[in-house]
């Protein structure tokens, strides 16, 4: 068994902000998300004054975790604990076109994604392809296992069988090695590769959105978003579902800052990339990403809309004139205790952007 840090997908992105947003991985079924397994936190407050957690008091302790530490304060190091994995574990990616029958596997995915075992972990990516000169949406289907490939292959037997998951399709490598698996980097590259920091694709603009959804998506609606993403003209647009229950759902709304806990069934991510400059294709590629959000409207949270941090979706809203009302989509009720924290521990707003937490209230 190895001690690990259990989250963290995107090779360039580093630990300030991953931590401070709420980070997930593909364990958090099993363990939570990293502000799960924070600790203990040094920081720089607006005094100057270097804390730990317990000279900067339970409150901002909370905050910093999921509620965005750059409203706050200047997150120095974190201490985290670790998590025991498997020497092996086992991945696949399974890619279905929809004249394949992925709306099918789609839908029983749906079924199952968030009550299977929580060592299980099964990302859904549609994404627009041309295959013998068709457009089409291929569904891939991808997971990481905390265990064998045997008894992976009796679980998706059993639970998504409609998968035809078999045994070619699935590698043992360990868990470092996943990290290049989930970037689309071959398995057997030196692993001094992830101390690479240019991003990748480089050279590329991209827009990034965040959904939730808590029922089942019907078949007429996955219908509806295949031809919406069809019908658009030289945009790359995928998404990423990413499922939820296991400890996810074990974990109270309001025992960090981040409250999307039980009763999701998965996070959506919505990803558009493009590689040209001009006015032109931003408008084209920025509006293709709002269109399909609004197409999925009827099928995911409301009231509020909830939306991850991470993402950095201006979209959602900002604080201007002391305004909150964007950040109950990010936190939810959890806003209330933010801006408490923020008025005692940054009066003057000198921490502050366009999504922090604002001194004032004012809807």
């Amino acid at each position: 068994m190895l001690s690990l840090l259990g989250a963290g997908v995107c090779l360039t992105l580093a630990t300030g902000g991953h931590f401070s947003g709420g980070g997930y991985g593909n364990m958090l079924r099993q363990y939570g998300l990293s502000v799960d397994n924070i600790v203990d936190a040094q920081v720089v407050d607006v005094e100057g004054r270097v804390l730990n957690r317990r000279t900067m008091g339970e409150d901002l302790f909370w905050a910093i975790r999921g509620g965005g530490a750059a409203s706050f304060c200047v997150v120095l190091s974190w201490k985290i604990k670790l998590v025991r994995v498997p020497d092996l574990v086992t991945v696949f990616n399974v890619p279905r076109t929809l004249e394949q029958g992925a709306t099918n596997i789609v839908m029983q995915w749906q079924q199952v994604a968030s009550r299977i075992d929580r060592e299980l972990f099964i990302r859904v990516q549609p994404q627009v392809q041309f295959i013998g000169g068709k457009k089409t949406v291929q569904v891939s289907f991808i997971g990481l296992y905390l265990g064998n490939s045997s008894s992976l292959l009796s679980l998706i037997n059993k639970n998504l069988p409609l998968l035809g998951l078999r045994g070619q399709d699935i590698l043992a490598m360990p868990w470092v090695n996943t990290t290049l698996f989930w970037n689309s980097i071959p398995t057997n590259t030196p692993l001094e590769v992830l101390l690479q920091r240019s991003p990748t694709p480089s050279n590329s603009y991209q827009k990034h959105k965040s959904d939730y959804v808590k029922t089942p998506i019907p078949r007429s609606g996955l219908e509806i978003i295949w031809q919406k993403m069809m019908g658009f003209d030289n945009v790359l647009t995928l998404m990423q579902w990413n499922p939820y229950g296991g400890k996810m759902s074990e974990i109270p709304e309001s025992a960090t800052a981040f409250p999307h806990r039980a009763g999701n069934i998965f996070k959506m991510q919505y990803i558009t990339i493009w590689q040209d400059g001009s006015d032109g294709s931003l408008s084209k590629n920025m509006e293709a990403t709002r269109e399909l959000h609004v197409t999925f409207t009827p099928y995911v949270s409301r009231n509020p809309r909830e939306a991850f941090l991470n993402y950095r979706d201006i979209d959602v809203g900002t604080n201007e004139n002391g305004s909150s009302v964007f950040a109950f989509d990010f936190f939810k009720d959890n806003v209330k205790r933010l801006l408490q924290v923020k008025a005692k521990v940054d009066p003057t707003n000198f921490f502050r952007y366009e999504q922090s937490i604002p001194l004032s209230s004012t809807p």
